[in-house]
C-alpha cells in the first residue's frame, strides 16, 4: 500500500465556512493536519461532522475559502480515499461474500462476480490478511458479527492502497472487546502503512491511546489541535455541554469521563 506523502498536509483549510440549506453550520475553518496521523473529528451532534466529511470528499462545496485534500481540490483525490461509512452493510448487501465485497472496493463501478485478474485475487487476499478476515472469506456479510462486518468495511476502504482512510463512527455498536481489537488494528495499519485515518467518534475513550490530534467543531468554528491540546476539561466540557473530568491513570494513559 502507499505511504503517505508526509512533505504536504493531508488536509488543509483556509477560512473556510459551509452552508447547508441556506443555514451557516460552521466557518473559520483554518487548520492544517499532518499526514500520517489518526485524528478524531469530534463535536455535539449537529455540529456539522458530516458536513465536514461531505467538503473533504467533495460532495458539499465549502461556502467560502478554499480547501486542498492530499494536496488537491476536494474530490479529485478521491481514488486516494479510503472510505468507511456508518451503514456498511447495508450499503453493500447482506447478501454479498466477504471477499466479493472487498473486490468492489478495487473498482467500484463493476461488480465482483465476472472474471478477476490473478492480481485482483492477490490483493484481496493480502487485505484479508491485514485485517484479519481470512477465515470467514468465503461468508456473507449477513453471517459476521459487528465487529467482523467492521473488519471487512476496513478491508474493502484499504484494498485500493488509499493514502488517507475515513472512518465515520467505527467503533457505534460494537462490545469494549471489538472496539479495543478495532482500534488496536487501526493502530497497526497506521503504523505498517503510513495512511492517514481520520476518525470520526462520539466518545474519545477507546481512541486515546493512538490519536495524534483532533478536528473538534465547537461554537460554529471548526478547529484542529494536537490530543493533549484537546483532551482538556474546560474544552471538552463546553464541547460535549456537560461537565467531563479527564483522568490520568498510573500507567500514563488518559481517560475522560462525565460528572454531570
Amino acid at each position: 500500500m502507499s505511504q503517505s506523502d508526509n512533505s504536504e498536509p493531508a488536509l488543509a483549510l483556509d477560512d473556510v465556512s459551509v452552508v447547508r440549506g441556506g443555514k451557516l453550520i460552521w466557518s473559520e475553518g483554518t487548520f492544517e493536519v499532518p499526514a500520517g496521523g489518526i485524528v478524531a473529528i469530534i463535536g455535539s451532534n449537529g455540529s456539522g461532522k458530516t458536513s465536514l466529511l461531505q467538503v473533504i470528499l467533495g460532495l458539499l462545496p465549502a461556502a467560502s475559502g478554499t480547501v486542498r485534500v492530499l494536496g488537491k481540490p476536494p474530490g479529485e483525490s478521491n481514488a486516494a480515499i479510503g472510505y468507511v461509512p456508518q451503514n456498511y452493510a447495508a450499503a453493500s448487501g447482506e447478501a454479498i461474500r466477504v471477499c466479493d465485497a472487498i473486490l468492489l472496493g478495487l473498482n467500484g463501478t463493476r461488480w465482483a462476480f465476472g472474471r478477476t485478474s490473478r492480481d485482483d485475487r492477490r490483493r484481496v487476499a493480502e487485505v484479508l490478511d491485514a485485517v484479519g478476515a481470512s477465515g470467514f472469506a468465503k461468508r456473507r456479510l449477513s453471517e459476521l458479527s459487528g465487529g467482523q462486518r467492521q473488519r471487512v468495511a476496513i478491508a474493502e476502504a484499504l484494498v485500493a492502497r488509499p493514502k488517507m482512510l475515513i472512518l465515520d463512527e467505527p467503533l457505534a455498536s460494537l462490545d469494549l472487546r471489538n472496539q479495543r481489537e478495532i482500534v488496536q488494528l487501526l493502530d497497526r495499519l497506521h503504523e505498517d502503512l503510513g495512511v492517514t485515518i481520520l476518525v470520526v467518534a462520539h466518545d474519545l475513550n477507546p481512541l486515546l491511546g493512538v490519536l495524534s490530534s483532533a478536528i473538534y467543531l465547537l461554537d460554529g468554528h471548526a478547529h484542529f489541535d494536537v490530543l493533549d491540546d484537546v483532551v482538556d476539561e474546560g474544552l471538552l466540557s463546553h464541547l460535549y455541554g456537560t461537565e467531563i473530568q479527564v483522568i490520568r491513570t498510573p500507567q500514563g494513559g488518559l481517560y475522560m469521563r462525565s460528572s454531570g
